[in-house]
């Protein structure tokens, strides 16, 4: 009983631990989506590039193709009410919501691109807002400084940097410093700015139909645009973020599949004190004809069923314990939601990572029993009684 409940709580804290850095993952990659479109699409070489509108209209002709949007994005410095602050400015054309539903996360004012009054309107991030104080209720612009293309030497005459002003008509979190630390306005604004007299941009953001083949659509977007151009998925534009996540979660994995092989020596000892409490039956067994193999058999049958029972009643739990967290958010975050955007920890159960605990813990249980069952199976058939 002692080494069925080791296990049983062992394998239920595998699959909630799991269950858990799935929800962060999950709540980081909406996030993440709000702000990164289904599909970016760069030069591998360079910073700008051209396109036509010839492959513009093939672009979107593409099975699986919902919207495209053109994007000029650069660092650039900041200034208001005598505050700078260096972050970066994104231009984007009028079909940019269509690809992403960054006006969702508006926090005040609205999502106002437009030219009023002759002046430029935009969007700042929230860091951006901290940073520089803004008030965006107040008709003060934001003044932007770009370094002029070309220029090489500092010059006493010659002003380094051009200079444009944007009145900030909202704010907007994604909950990610790097995200919302930038200011959003006009393509053709941002443009200007950075002295780009031919349509050039950055970047081409696609949003995608769910229901279509993503990897085949790269392909297709690669034939239209040529080998220069590079296509990532959600994925690759934030690889190596995944990739950290993906190994913290699996290394709290193997933190507690350690504390599962400790547990397992209950069982090493269980089974070996029943090795000694059976000889007589294990004898008697072998007087009637039973191999070495068969007695073997019988412990590490005995070592599956304690793990079997162990994971199962585990696994219910835990499944049990994931849906009552999803249903009332029993367990609370720190500050009860106020400095984070949820107020309860997440949980997201995948079936392949209740397999593998599973597939785990009867390997685990197995291996624990290999010694007991070995030497029962070096048991004689005739046992000696003093």
């Amino acid at each position: 009983m002692l080494s069925v409940f080791g296990i049983t709580m062992g394998s239920a804290s595998l699959i909630i631990l799991l269950s858990v850095f799935n929800g962060f993952e999950d709540i980081l990659r909406d996030l993440m989506g709000v702000y990164k479109p289904d599909l970016h699409v760069s030069v591998k070489e360079g910073k700008v590039f051209s396109i036509n509108d010839e492959k513009l209209k093939a672009l979107g002709k593409v099975k699986g193709v919902i919207a495209y949007s053109k994007i000029l994005e650069e660092i650039a410095l900041f200034e208001y009410d005598g505050v700078q602050n260096i972050g970066n400015i994104k231009g984007v054309d009028e079909q940019f919501l269509s690809v992403s539903s960054l006006d969702s996360t508006i926090q005040r004012g609205s999502f106002s691109l437009g030219n009023k009054s002759g002046s430029q309107m935009g969007v700042v991030g929230a860091t951006i807002e901290h940073t520089l104080q803004i008030r965006t209720m107040q008709s003060k612009p934001i003044t932007v400084y770009m370094p002029k293309r070309g220029e090489t030497k500092m010059s006493l005459t010659k002003k380094p940097f051009d200079k444009k002003e944007i009145f900030p008509t909202g704010v907007f979190s994604v909950r990610q410093v790097d995200y919302d630390n930038t200011v959003i306005s006009n393509l053709k604004f941002v443009q200007e700015l950075l002295s780009y007299k031919k349509g050039e941009c950055s970047a081409i953001e696609i949003k995608t139909d769910p229901s279509f083949n993503q990897v085949h659509i790269q392909n297709q977007i690669l034939q239209i645009l040529g080998d220069d151009f590079a296509v990532k998925n959600r994925f690759q534009q934030d690889e190596a973020f995944f990739k950290i996540a993906n190994m913290e979660k699996w290394v709290g994995f193997l933190i507690f599949a350690f504390t599962l092989v400790l547990v397992a020596f209950n069982m090493i000892g269980a089974l070996w004190m029943l090795v000694l409490e059976k000889r007589k039956d294990i004898a008697n067994l072998k007087a009637m004809g039973a191999s070495d193999a068969l007695v073997r058999n019988i412990f590490l049958t005995e070592g599956a069923l304690l793990s079997g029972i162990g994971v199962f009643i585990g696994t219910l739990l835990a499944v049990v314990l994931c849906v009552s967290q999803q249903q009332f958010g029993w367990v609370k975050l720190q500050n009860d939601g106020a400095t984070f955007l949820i107020t309860a920890y997440p949980v997201s159960m995948h079936f392949f990572d209740i397999l593998i605990v599973i597939i785990t813990v009867l390997v685990i249980g197995i291996t624990a029993s290999v010694l007991p069952a070995r030497r029962a199976a070096r048991i004689k058939s005739l046992v000696r009684e003093d």
